[in-house]
Parts: structure tokens; C-alpha cells; sequence
């Protein structure tokens, strides 16, 4: 409909960012100490801890990199987002009561009393280090899709969304995250949903999709689409998901180990459904827009072409809400690493309350910088797609592996521990450096020299007794149901139902914003979309609204 921006787009975009920033501020004041900071007082709600899980794991990324894969070889993008169901599911079966259980405010915390301080240590600067570098990637590709909506340039785009979300996160700390997710999830889901029809319409309805499609946009094309290539992205997704400290950090927030497992629950039903609504759009650009020269353009370009002006605006804050709250998350959970198991753990273990919520806030600030500094360097390796997947392979792999065969098994020792990480990224940088290996059988060689050192510190007994008694009583632990009536409510008595009223405005707030964009272009087939997302927004706050004054 439009190919620019229209003051009404730009009235969308600025309400929406001075709504995540008042957020932010305001749930700053229910934050008292560090365990709220960083786990939400174990209080968090299993569904809003579901939503901010899912949002965490999503970004631009998937609408620029994914929507890229989307458009040349069709329907198996889809196949490769749903990777994340299955590691959903058996990270909930298998992993969810224990993280609860384990009693952490941090992900790493854990693997001083399983392993040693040795190990907790290495996976803790490693750790952050791969975080940084996945979150530049991040960060990119939203630069990507702001500037070319906006027409500003990549480093002022990376700049201005970067630095929004350091304030709100360093304001308000996990709980802040949690609920800017929850109202991202409903604008996210709420544009996008619109766009699938609008799509579906503009060539000509779903049977005129299916016939005017390319015949080789199917579920397993491509490269990306062989069984082999696929069977290791999904190990990789399951290893990379069940191993991300933000997914951790949701399981052991909730306030027991029945919340634990419905969250992670609601977090697969949101990996299966979603894909669906992102991917189809970029689908049909391969048919609305055929020549694009960068296919990972695909998504802005048909949004372009098909919303109407302030429409354009809000699905622009739904890509900021993708990538900022993954953002958000990642640089509490790892600023949360750097003040507890860095700073207090290695110089100042004595350190008070008010201490720790000053350096995790400077740290917070300094990663959000440096990732902002980074992410204008993406490009000079090969795209949002490919980095992720090598960093992932190289660093993130080695570095996962020891953490979750630590949790799951008493068996592996701390020198296996220490030997699988620097094996593993020993082997990762051979392989990637090997042409005749294709990056799939790299990455699984990988996986097998990570797993087979440590499994060979498996036979036999420590003969070092502390050891044994500290990882029988973590074990102990591991084992001992946690009850409802040892949840830690937040500070203040009426501070949940708080929170709730606040996500409760919020939603409505967003609603209204939708509905009052939809009547300038009410005539439209998609300002009728776009006021039927803002009604169903506003019923939900209604609802909302009625539940927590019964409450």
C-alpha cells in the first residue's frame, strides 16, 4: 500500500517505545534486592513466565534470517523453527523440576557445588563471552529491518533500539523483562497475524499461493532442508535451548516445579503455532516481489507494499519487541552471571545487597554497549544466518554440554568438565577450518568429542572426599520436591496484583493504539485486520481487568 512512512507510523513507533520505557521505571520500584532483580522473587507467573520465555527465543532474527530461508526455499523454514518444540518438551520433561529444585538466582551458580570453582568460572566468562557475540548478531538484524523501513542507517537503528532497552532493563531487572515480553508477545502476535492474511489476499487466497508457488518450496529443500543437515540443527537447537541461561533463569523463577513444567509447556504449544504466522507472509513475497536481491529483505518488503500507514509503524514495534525482548532477557540473565558468579564470587564475596544491585545495573549498561559496538561489525561475516549458526557451533556447544550433564547425572567429574569445553572448541575450530567437512557434520563431530571426554571421566569414584559430599548433597537436593509455601512472593504485599494491573493497562493501552491507527484506514481490508487485532487486545484487558478485581 505504501513504501514510506507516514506520521501516523511514526506516532505508533514512539508510543510503543515510551510505554516499554515506563515499564521498565515503574516495575523498577518492586525490586528490592538481587534475587528480584534476577529471578523475580520466585514469584513469577507460570504464563507470563511462558510468554517471556517464548519472546526470548524469538527476534528479528527469525524475520530476517529465517524470512530470507523462507522465501528461497519455502516451507522448510518452518521445519527448521520447529526445532525448538521438541527441545521445549523434553527440556520440560527432563529438566524443569530440576532447575526449580537447585534453588538458584544465577544459571551457573550450580556447577561450584556439582563441579568445582574451576568449571564454574570457565562457563561463566565463556558464557558471557558467547553471549555478547550472539546478541551483536541479534542486534543486526534488527538493524537490518529498521533501517530499511525507516531510511535511517544501520549503526543510528542499532543505536537508538540498543540503547532503549539497556534503560528498562537496568530499571527494573527480571520483572521488567517478564512483562515488556508479555505485551511485546500480544503486539508481536497481534501485526503479524494481520499481515498473514493481508498476504494471503494480495495473491489471491491460499489455493492461488499453492499453485503460483516455485514446485521446489517445499517442506525439506534446499541445503537446509536435507535430513542431515536437519538432524543436526535439531540436536544443536536442543543442546543450544535446554543450555540458554534465559530459559533456565524461567524455570527456576516460578514460583514451584508444577508452574516450572506448565510454563515450559505453554512455551512449545507458542515454538509449534507461531512459526506458521511469521513464515507464511515471506512465502508469498516469493511470488508478490520475486526479484529481491537480498532474500533476507523479504519480510520488510512485503509489509511495505501491504500495510497501510501507522500499520507500517506498529509492525515496526513488533520487530523492536521481537529482538529487544530477547535482548532484555539476555543481558539480565547475563549481568546476573557477572555480579554473582564473577564479581561477588572472585572479589567480593562479602559484598552487601546495595553493592550487588549497583554493579548489576553498570553491568548491564557496559554489556548493552559493547553489543551495540559490535553489531555494526556483523555484516563482514556473512550475514545474520550464518554467524549465529557458526558461533553457535564453535562456542555455544562446548560451553552447554558439561552444564546440562551436570544436572542431569552425577557421574562426570570436574576435569571431565574442563576437558570437554576445551576439547569441544578445539574441535570446532579444526572442523570449521576444514573444507572438505560441510558445517552439519562438523558441528556433529563436534558434539561427539565434547560428549566422549566426558563421558571418560565417567568410570570409577572421586577419590576426593568434599567433592563426593558436595555433589551428594546437590543431588539430595535435586531430588527434594520444592513446595508451593516456598515461593518468595515479591516486596510488597500488593505487589503482584500490581504488576498484573500494570500488564492488564498495557495491554489495553496497545489495543487502543491499534484501533485508533485502524480508523484512518477503516475502508481498507487491512485497516479492518488492524482494528480487529486492537478489539481483541481490549477484550483481553477487559478480562484481565475483571479477574484481578474479583481477586
Amino acid at each position: 500500500m505504501t513504501n514510506g512512512l507516514a506520521g501516523l507510523d511514526y506516532f505508533a513507533i514512539t508510543i510503543y517505545l515510551i510505554m516499554m520505557a515506563g515499564i521498565g521505571g515503574i516495575l523498577g520500584l518492586f525490586v528490592k534486592n538481587v534475587k528480584e532483580y534476577f529471578a523475580g522473587g520466585n514469584a513469577v507467573p507460570w504464563h507470563l513466565g511462558a510468554i517471556s520465555n517464548y519472546m526470548t527465543m524469538v527476534s528479528t532474527f527469525v524475520f530476517v534470517a529465517h524470512a530470507g530461508v523462507a522465501y528461497k526455499d519455502g516451507l522448510v523454514a518452518i521445519v527448521i523453527l520447529w526445532s525448538a518444540v521438541p527441545a521445549a518438551l523434553l527440556g520440560t520433561a527432563f529438566l524443569s523440576h530440576r532447575w526449580r529444585r537447585a534453588g538458584l538466582v544465577t544459571p551457573v551458580e550450580y556447577l561450584e557445588q556439582r563441579y568445582s570453582s574451576a568449571v564454574r568460572q570457565i562457563t561463566s566468562w565463556g558464557g558471557v563471552c558467547f553471549r555478547i557475540l550472539d546478541n551483536m548478531v541479534r542486534l543486526y538484524a534488527l538493524g537490518i529491518f529498521i533501517s530499511g523501513t525507516l531510511g535511517c542507517s544501520m549503526n543510528e537503528a542499532i543505536a537508538v533500539s540498543g540503547g532503549i532497552v539497556i534503560v528498562y532493563t537496568m530499571i527494573g531487572g527480571l520483572w521488567a523483562v517478564v512483562v515488556t515480553d508479555a505485551v511485546q508477545c500480544a503486539i508481536l502476535l497481534m501485526i503479524t497475524s494481520v499481515m498473514v492474511p493481508l498476504a494471503l489476499s494480495a495473491v489471491g487466497g491460499f489455493g492461488a499461493l499453492t499453485e503460483a508457488l516455485p514446485h521446489h518450496f517445499t517442506w525439506n529443500h534446499g541445503p537446509k532442508g536435507t535430513f542431515w543437515f536437519l538432524f543436526v540443527y535439531y540436536a544443536m537447537i536442543l543442546i543450544k535451548y535446554n543450555g540458554n541461561w534465559a530459559f533456565i533463569q524461567r524455570f527456576y523463577s516460578t514460583q514451584d516445579e508444577k508452574e516450572a513444567r506448565k510454563m515450559g509447556l505453554m512455551s512449545a504449544v507458542l515454538f509449534f503455532i507461531c512459526p506458521v504466522i511469521f513464515l507464511l507472509p515471506p512465502i508469498a513475497a516469493a511470488v508478490l516481489v520475486p526479484d529481491l536481491v537480498n532474500p533476507e529483505e523479504a519480510y520488510v518488503s512485503i509489509c511495505k507494499r501491504l500495510l497501510p500507514p501507522g500499520a507500517m509503524g506498529l509492525m515496526i514495534a513488533a520487530m523492536l519487541s521481537a529482538t529487544m525482548s530477547t535482548l532484555s532477557a539476555e543481558y539480565n540473565v547475563t549481568a546476573g552471571v557477572l555480579t554473582r558468579d564473577i564479581y561477588r564470587r572472585l572479589f567480593r564475596p562479602n559484598a552487601e545487597n546495595r553493592e550487588q544491585m549497583i554493579v548489576a545495573r553498570l553491568m548491564t549498561v557496559a554489556l548493552g554497549t559493547l553489543i551495540i559496538c559490535g553489531a555494526t561489525q556483523v555484516s563482514r561475516f556473512g550475514g545474520a544466518f550464518e554467524v549465529n549458526k557458526t558461533l553457535m557451533g564453535l562456542i555455544g556447544v562446548p560451553l552447554v554440554i558439561p552444564l546440562l550433564c551436570g544436572i542431569l547425572w552425577r557421574r562426570p567429574k570436574p576435569w571431565g568438565a574442563v576437558a570437554a569445553i576445551v576439547a569441544g572448541i578445539a574441535a570446532g575450530l579444526l572442523f570449521q577450518k576444514c573444507p572438505a567437512l560441510c558445517w552439519e557434520t562438523a558441528t556433529f563431530c563436534q558434539m561427539l568429542v565434547c560428549l566422549g571426554v566426558l563421558f571418560i571421566s565417567v568410570p570409577g569414584e572421586s577419590r576426593d572426599e568434599a567433592y563426593r559430599q558436595r555433589v551428594t548433597a546437590f543431588f539430595k537436593r535435586l531430588a527434594t520436591p520444592v513446595s508451593e509455601s516456598e515461593g518468595v512472593q515479591v516486596s510488597t504485599p500488593n505487589g503482584h496484583r500490581a504488576i498484573m494491573l500494570l500488564f492488564t493497562i498495557a495491554i489495553g493501552l496497545s489495543g487502543l493504539l491499534f484501533v485508533g491507527i485502524s480508523l484512518t484506514n477503516i475502508t481498507l481490508y487491512s485497516g479492518q485486520l488492524t482494528f480487529g487485532a486492537g478489539t481483541i487486545c481490549c477484550i483481553i484487558a477487559a478480562i484481565l481487568g475483571w479477574k484481578i478485581r474479583k481477586n
